[in-house]
């Protein structure tokens, strides 16, 4: 009845008869309430109160018991219940106290999540500019948000890829939920995997408490991941697994915790050399470039500077209570003529500097102290021996190469085939059993 009741209100309920089974989903679930009897068939509420909180120490937990046995709910609540509910259950309390506990789950949430990030962003996520391969990208997030696959955001440093993932999630089903982001590359390798995933208390020196990971802060929202190729290669197996099965351990644990988590990564530097270059997994890679999406540097648009900066001359002359300022023509055609490596970042860094240089009502040239970078020569294509691994003695590496070339011709044979086996192994020379062989062997789906 209460199973019925809760779901005609949209929630998603998992059952359980007793103590033990009341734990198994606690550690695989991850509800977002409890709501327990204090009289249990093997065990009783307390225990699974006590399970509750060791597992999730912020979980709501709603007792229930009958009339005569207050006393026993009083005991549930000093030892951390949120509520309780006397029997027989009037079914609109119950939707109200889950409510009031849902609330006060996405609170602490919440809080948790401005604790720890250094600066909160003021507002929804805006996107400046007029740009069609700006647009182009927009209109593909579009696509993406009404789905939950994982995406990958490519791009140079400053060109606000987190800023398009902060989009993506806002246009999403998740958008009620956490956006939860870590800088992949600005954590040391040995913390990142407890930033990652938390720890148990007593897994290592120091560790007075448990403390839960962005994984499990992101629970039902979005993770986003910023330069990705920094991860280490002995995390990537974890965020692999994760991804796949929706599930891992704390650091120092051993029950998997359930999650439910849409991964959005970004990367300023190439993966697929990475991959090439054995830095990085590529079941990893494949799994996270499902919808890749290219941000263009700024200076691919130049015909949104002047939009991108009289926005930047407006936001910070309001946050540092300056009267209104405009750049001058000359001022613009200098950040129009500037290459930006440093990309939308080093815009707004330039123009916060102006906004405060500026004595009169007018920005000039001389407030954008811009050192000109020309443009970099072009540079000679990597040799394709660069991305080839050949390590090891001479047999060693040319057996290593064979096998690649052996792979990639086959792939491609494959694909002017159009997945003909039996018409590939024929271009191929191969007898149809041969190249079934091949096929496995070298792991070709």
């Amino acid at each position: 009845m209460l199973r019925l009741a809760l779901e005609r209100q949209g929630h998603t309920v998992l059952e359980a008869k007793d103590q033990p089974e009341a734990v198994k989903h606690l550690q695989q679930g991850q509800p977002a309430v409890v709501l327990s009897d204090l009289r249990l068939p093997d065990g009783d509420g307390f225990g699974v109160l006590r399970a509750s909180k060791e597992i999730d120490p912020d979980v709501p937990v709603i007792v229930m018991t009958a009339y005569g046995s207050i006393e026993d709910a009083v005991s549930a609540m000093k030892e951390g219940a949120m509520d309780f509910l006397a029997k027989p259950v009037d079914p609109d309390h119950l939707l109200l106290l889950v409510a009031r506990a849902l609330d006060q789950r996405r609170i602490v949430t919440e809080n948790l999540l401005l604790k720890e990030e250094l600066a909160v962003r003021r507002g929804a996520p805006v996107l400046i500019g007029e740009n069609a391969s700006l647009r182009k990208v927009y209109a593909s997030l579009q696509r993406a948000a009404t789905t939950d696959t994982t995406v990958l955001i490519e791009g140079e440093s400053g060109t606000g890829k987190e800023l398009f993932a902060r989009s993506l999630h806002a246009l999403s089903a998740r958008a009620d939920a956490p956006f939860v982001a870590i800088n992949c590359a600005a954590i040391p390798e040995n913390l990142l995997e407890t930033e990652l995933f938390g720890y148990e208390k007593g897994a290592f020196t120091g560790a007075v408490a448990r403390k839960p990971g962005k994984f499990e802060i992101a629970h039902r929202g979005t993770l986003f991941l910023d330069e990705i190729g920094d991860l280490p290669l002995t995390l990537q197996a974890k965020i692999l697994r994760a991804l796949e099965e929706k599930r891992f351990e704390r650091v120092g644990g051993t029950a998997p915790l359930q999650v439910d988590v849409r991964l959005v990564a970004a990367t300023n530097r190439g993966l697929k050399a990475a991959v090439a270059g054995r830095r990085f997994r590529e079941d990893l890679y494949f799994r996270l470039s499902v919808f890749p999406i290219t941000v263009p540097p700024l200076r691919e648009r130049a015909g949104d500077i002047p939009i991108l900066a009289r926005h930047f001359v407006d936001r910070f002359c309001r946050d540092l209570t300056k009267k209104p300022l405009v750049l001058s023509p000359e001022a613009v055609e200098q950040l129009q003529s500037y290459y930006w490596p440093g990309n939308v970042r080093e815009l707004q860094n330039c123009i916060e500097r102006a906004v405060i240089l500026a004595e009169g009502e007018t920005i000039l040239p001389r407030h954008l102290n811009l050192s000109f970078i020309a443009p970099p020569a072009a540079e000679e294509p990597p040799s394709p021996w660069e991305q080839i691994d050949l390590s090891g003695t001479l047999v060693e590496a040319s057996r290593r190469v064979l096998r690649e070339a052996e792979k990639h011709k086959m792939e491609q044979v494959l694909r002017e085939a159009d997945n003909n086996k039996g018409r590939a192994a024929e271009l191929l020379g191969l007898t149809y059993k041969m190249f079934l062989s091949k096929l496995k062997e070298h792991r070709i789906d």
